[in-house]
């Protein structure tokens, strides 16, 4: 992936949330940018009786345990305040991981040359569901270079439900290369050698960063933020 993209903080997602988790978006959104952090997705899920997963990140794509944790402890009272889950829940901010999802033009961009699975909202000469090598990115379409006995496929951007990396030895390399480089602060010198590429923050199996708050009570005397804690935690 192209960590030199330049991206904007107030970027459109091209993909969005229905029903509770676009309530939950609607009130997270705006706090993260005053925080400088981007929304990249919320889901809901049955996990832990319901958690609420908001996944964010910085412009240039990272996110770390901190800024998990800095994100959750602000997000913790807006919700509070709104009230949109119905529920007792637990609050889990995320970073977005390796088999990320592409919710913004910028995520195309820097995921030029990387295997990416779409799913379309309008088919595409009767199609849904694509995979195959980001080739390129216009204004308003990506191309893909399809795999095997696939076509390549030309699909514009605003058209796209569901977009994310697939977890490949290409895209696992390149993170560590990355990571190794952030490691030592020097993103231009890389010797080819990984064996410390997985020294740092705690992540999960899929480089997701994670930060959870103790389960949210509905009674209203318990409604404050708790305690998280950074966890190690299988992706989803």
């Amino acid at each position: 992936m192209n960590a030199t993209i330049d991206a904007d903080l107030t970027e459109p997602r091209l993909v969005s949330e229905t029903g509770l988790a676009a309530r939950v978006g609607a009130v997270a959104a705006p706090v993260l940018e005053g925080l400088g952090f981007r929304l990249v997705r919320v889901r809901i899920s049955g996990a832990d009786g319901c958690t609420v997963q908001i996944m964010a990140e910085r412009p240039d794509g990272s996110m770390s345990i901190e800024d998990c944790e800095e994100a959750s402890r602000a997000l913790s009272p807006a919700l509070d305040v709104t009230d949109p889950v119905p529920q007792a829940y637990r609050l889990e901010m995320s970073s977005p991981g390796l088999d990320r999802p592409l919710v913004r033009r910028s995520d195309f961009q820097r995921a030029m040359g990387q295997v990416v699975k779409i799913e379309m909202a309008v088919p595409v000469e009767g199609r849904k569901r694509f995979r195959g090598t980001i080739a390129e990115v216009t204004d308003d379409a990506v191309k893909i270079e399809g795999e095997g006995s696939d076509p390549d496929a030309i699909l514009v951007l605003t058209d796209i439900a569901e977009a994310r990396l697939v977890l490949t030895d290409k895209l696992i390399a390149e993170a560590m290369r990355r990571g190794k480089q952030e490691m030592r602060g020097d993103a231009g010198n890389d010797d080819g050698d990984d064996s410390d590429a997985d020294a740092g923050e705690p992540r999960d199996l899929y480089g997701k960063k994670k930060y959870r708050h103790q389960p949210k009570d509905k009674d209203s005397s318990r409604r404050k933020a708790g305690h998280g804690r950074a966890a190690s935690q299988q992706g989803d």
